[in-house]
């Protein structure tokens, strides 16, 4: 059998057993197959699979043609950067309890990857942000995120004061927990549970949210994602805001630093199977078309 890729990277959380007894299942299958499988070393590699190639991070990323994520959505967060920068696209089987980004059933995931791997497959790229804090020294911290790019308040119990503004106009003060800045891909994950809008993936346009914002008037903004977004902290007591990109801290906002959220250059490529449907998958991750006599009739 002809198939499209041929070195198969492995990645998931390899501290849990269900995992762990999945990436097995999986790669003594793809192995079966003639296919080679590698791991990557940022953990203990357990017993269970140390029949496949165990490589520093970076020598995985420039050995693998595909990644298969296996686990929650943030398994194939933490790939998605540098699997981004190398071109390789991702697959993602589901061990988590949402799963908007790893799509593939465990019970169907050998039969769904050799598909796949068979090049019957649903391609879709998705935007990333940049991010850079840029200090008073004119220091640059430049991350990258597939999500969100999100702005705390650092002080337990303090709100923030941040200004925001997009191609340089001024747009408003928000006075609250903070700011969530997210990618189509990213409106359904943090900025959904703040009550952001679900924007589709093949959109060009990201969303402006506040984090419990003082000002009930205070809404989520959706803009073209060819703008640029600089936020800046307002001084006030107590004010150490952090920024995040996709739950990992990149730094803090002072007073006098500036915030600058941008489209990156890279994107991450996500293969679907071929009967991949967005809206069914909202339907079934957001519980869509069940009503409360539909869900009494179940129980």
């Amino acid at each position: 059998m002809e198939y499209k890729f041929k070195n198969i990277g492995l990645d998931g959380n390899l501290d849990n057993q269900k995992v762990i007894d999945l990436v097995a299942s999986i790669g003594n299958d793809l192995k079966n197959n003639g296919l080679d499988i590698f791991l990557h070393k940022d953990c203990i590699i357990p017993q269970q699979l140390k029949q496949y190639n165990a490589l520093k991070r970076s020598v995985f990323f420039d050995t693998v043609d595909l990644i298969i994520a296996i686990g929650g959505d943030g398994t194939l967060l933490s790939a998605a950067i540098d699997a981004a920068k190398k071109n390789i696209p991702l697959v993602g089987v589901n061990l988590g309890r949402l799963g908007f980004l790893n799509d593939i059933s465990p019970n169907t995931s050998i039969a769904m990857i050799l598909e796949v791997l068979k090049g019957h497959y649903v391609s879709e790229e998705r935007l990333m942000l940049k991010s850079q804090i840029i200090g008073t020294d004119e220091s640059i911290v430049s991350t990258l995120a597939l999500n969100e790019v999100s702005i705390k308040t650092g002080g337990t119990g303090y709100m923030e004061d941040f200004s925001t503004y997009v191609n340089g106009d001024y747009v408003n003060s928000h006075e609250g927990d903070g700011l969530i800045i997210a990618t189509p891909t990213g409106s359904t994950a943090y900025a959904l549970s703040c009550g952001g809008p679900i924007i589709h993936p093949n959109l060009d346009a990201f969303v402006i949210v506040p984090i419990c914002p003082h000002t009930l008037s205070d809404r989520p903004l959706v803009i073209k994602s060819s703008s640029t977004i600089e936020i800046k902290v307002n001084p006030k007591p107590n004010n150490s805001p952090q920024v995040a990109c996709d739950g990992n801290i990149a730094g803090n906002l002072n007073s006098n630093d500036r915030l600058n959220i941008s489209i990156a250059n890279e994107k991450v490529t996500l293969l679907h199977p071929n009967d991949h449907s967005y809206y069914e998958q909202l339907r079934s991750k957001l519980n869509w078309g069940h009503s409360s006599r539909t869900k009494k009739n179940q129980t």
